[in-house]
């Protein structure tokens, strides 16, 4: 049985893998600003495009997208945020999340919701 990590790990894999298929081109995967992370940040159609991978095992407890709550949304913007200064960038930003399922034969189902949320306003 794969660890948590583990299937984290292989589904941003899967992710990144569709994502480049789809015509996206990666600029960073995992990248930190202190605590907060962002699992991939790409580019499409002069777009920053910062997406949160959720990858499950199955579907028992409920679908992939729902594990992102309000604080994870807010702590995903923040690191946005720390990626846009950081970098200079001068961008529109679109949040989007990667739902993944491993199947049991090792291959991975891809949901790919564009514009899955907004930052909140402050």
């Amino acid at each position: 049985m794969l660890s948590n990590t583990l299937i984290g790990v292989e589904g941003e894999k899967a992710a990144k893998s569709w994502l480049e298929s789809a015509g996206y081109v990666i600029r960073d995967t995992r990248w930190h600003c202190g605590h907060l992370e962002l699992d991939i940040v790409a580019e499409k159609d002069e777009t920053l495009v910062v997406i949160e991978v959720k990858t499950r095992t199955s579907e028992q407890y409920g679908e992939p997208e729902e594990a992102v709550s309000e604080k994870k949304i807010r702590r995903i913007v923040n690191a946005a945020d720390g990626y846009i200064k950081y970098h200079r960038l001068d961008l529109p930003v679109r949040f989007d999340i990667m739902a993944i399922i491993r199947e049991p034969d090792g291959s991975y189902r891809v949901n790919h919701i564009e514009d899955a949320f907004m930052a909140p306003v402050r």
